[in-house]
């Protein structure tokens, strides 16, 4: 196909003599439009990533095999672009789909302007697309949208002109091909003790920790050994002669036998120590 351009309708494929290709989403930026990135995922047989590592974004731009990797944005007179690069004939044998996706940043593609995806042969620096299709959300309301798909057919790969579109951004398409992700939301962190939530009856909800009781005023005669709340007379010297001076309580040995609690043993914090991340980090660079 090189030397001509296949402007595509959705829903439409075309089969590629390529060995590698290079995805270009190409817009027209201006005032009130949102920035679009590019991305994409491998697939296996079943539609679903292997691992996180087959998610090619902005905070991963290229995949550990080196095959499928994300180019810097460029100017190209009066459109911007951003583009998806995959050797699609050195792809491991279970990759059996790349999909090619956008994703806006701040609004929704109601108010992004020619999108297009132009395909080209990436072995030749200069050249007519290969195959080209112009991306139009069904809404309005979406926030990613894929654009097209990479797929096998027996020894051979074709292009698909998709235009599938998700109002919940690139989250909720990475999530739909099976990406673990975690958002790091400081609203969603445990709130602190002072703003710990109530539970029934007012006090802190299940989980939360519970104030220490509050230090409860002893009455003078409180109930004891002699009775309850029998009132005690001052000692006076009698048949058991003088009360004994009571000397001051000194701790006695330091007891660690069965029945105690243990000392707990001395704790060295690792300073290098690093929660592992849940999944891609969606936070923009």
């Amino acid at each position: 196909m090189t030397g001509m351009t296949h402007a595509m309708p959705k829903g439409s494929n075309v089969p590629l003599h390529a060995t590698a290709v290079r995805a270009v989403l190409r817009w027209t930026p201006g005032a009130g439009v949102p920035d679009v990135d590019a991305s994409a995922l491998l697939l296996g047989p079943d539609a679903r990533v292997r691992s996180d590592e087959d998610f090619v974004f902005y905070n991963q731009p290229r995949h550990p095999s080196g095959l499928v990797r994300r180019l810097p944005k460029k100017r190209v007179a009066e459109h911007l672009t951003d583009t998806v690069e995959a050797d699609l004939a050195a792809l491991d044998p279970s990759v059996d789909q790349v999909v090619l996706a956008a994703s806006s940043d701040g609004d929704t593609f109601r108010h992004v302007h020619d999108l297009r995806i132009q395909l080209y042969d990436a072995a030749l620096a200069d050249g007519e697309p290969l195959a080209v299709f112009d991306v139009r959300p069904d809404t309005g309301e979406e926030t990613a949208i894929i654009c097209g798909e990479l797929y096998r057919r027996g020894d051979s790969w074709k292009f698909r002109a998709v235009g599938q579109g998700y109002p919940t951004g690139l989250v909720g398409l990475a999530t739909e091909f099976g990406i673990s992700v975690d958002e790091t939301d400081p609203a969603a962190a445990p709130p602190s003790p002072e703003q710990s939530p109530a539970g029934p009856g007012g006090g802190p909800a299940y989980g939360h920790p519970h104030p220490a009781p509050a230090e409860r005023e002893r009455p003078a005669h409180a109930p004891g050994a002699h009775g309850p709340g029998l009132e005690q007379p001052a000692h006076a010297p009698g048949a058991h002669g003088p009360a004994p001076e009571q000397p001051a309580h000194a701790p006695g040995p330091e007891r660690t036998g069965y029945g105690y609690p243990q000392p707990a043993a001395a704790f060295a914090a690792d300073p290098d120590f690093r929660l592992p991340p849940m999944g891609p980090q969606f936070i923009r660079p």
